[in-house]
This record gives structure tokens, sequence and C-alpha cells, in this order.
């Protein structure tokens, strides 16, 4: 009976659930300079509900995340951005947001890189939305291999260096 029980307690330790990480973030001020890294699967940053967001002249952030089904939701809301938002794996969401809280912040001087390795992740970047972003610079990539993946971006701005390099089959576009 005693071995019986010993057996049963090892092969739960195995059947638990593993428990993601979920990050919001909401910060407001003149600068902000963040990074993150989340290893593993199911991991948020922000969610489909609240966003996580950064109000202020000038963010600079890198975030990663490796593992399937993550998702990063951010809105950023201030004159100047800087950064990146990655992804390795496979059914990651990444909802990128520049000027969303129509503030007329602009996001005039934005630097965003975009990019991910993996397949059926889904992107949608829009920059500008209440605002002339004029001067921003977004780039999009996709590693070789990462096949069946959705982009949709919305660039507002008189002026916008868009640079799309994806390296795979099956994906769809969306420019607006």
């Amino acid at each position: 009976m005693k071995s019986i029980t010993k057996l049963v307690m090892f092969l739960m330790m195995f059947t638990m659930p593993v428990l993601a990480n979920d990050i919001y973030v909401t910060q407001s001020g003149a600068t902000l300079t963040l990074d993150v890294l989340q290893d593993g699967q199911n991991n948020t940053i922000g969610n489909s509900t609240t966003a996580s967001t950064v109000t202020g002249a000038t963010s600079n952030f890198n975030i990663d995340q490796i593992g399937n089904s993550n998702v990063i939701t951010f809105d950023i809301n201030g004159a100047n951005y800087t950064g990146t938002l990655s992804t390795t794996g496979n059914s990651n969401n990444i909802d990128f947001n520049c000027d969303s809280g129509g503030t007329v912040s602009s996001c005039a001087t934005v630097t965003a890189s975009i990019i991910w390795v993996g397949s059926s992740n889904d992107l949608d970047i829009d920059v500008g939305e209440t605002a002339d972003a004029t001067g921003a610079s977004i780039t999009i990539a996709g590693a070789s291999g990462s096949d069946s993946n959705v982009i949709a971006a919305t660039i507002d701005g008189t002026c916008v260096i868009m640079t799309l390099n994806v390296n795979s089959d099956t994906n769809n576009y969306c420019y607006r």
C-alpha cells in the first residue's frame, strides 16, 4: 500500500498544471525604459480586454516572449517610442497600438521592430491611430519557416517607413 501511495504521489507531480505569467503595465510620466522576458506558454502582457499602457513623452522598451500561445497587448501614447516586440513560438498574438488613447500624442517618432519566429501567429499593428505619425519607422520580420501567420497593419501618417520581411509560406497581409 505504501508503494502505491508513493507511485500515485509521484505521478501527480507530472500532471499538475503549469501556470503562466500575466503582466499588466500602466505607466504615466516623462520617460520609461522597460525590458521584459517571458519564457513558457500562455504568458500575457495585457490581454484582449485590458491592454498594458504607457503614457509619456519618451518610451523605450523591449519585450521578448519564448513559447507558444503567448499574448502581447500594448498601447503607447507618447511622441517618441523606440522598442522591439519579439516572439518565438507558435500561436502567439501581438496587438501593438500607438496613439490609441486619442491623446493626439501622435507617436511622431516611432522606431518599432516586431519580430517573430514560429507559425500561426497573429500580428495587429496600429500606429498614429488618432494623429499623424510622421517620421514613424516600423519593421516587421518573420523568420524562415514561419508559416500561416496573419499580419494586419494600419499606419496613419504622411511619411511612414514600413518594412516587411517574411521568409515563409501561406501568410496573410493586410495594410490600411
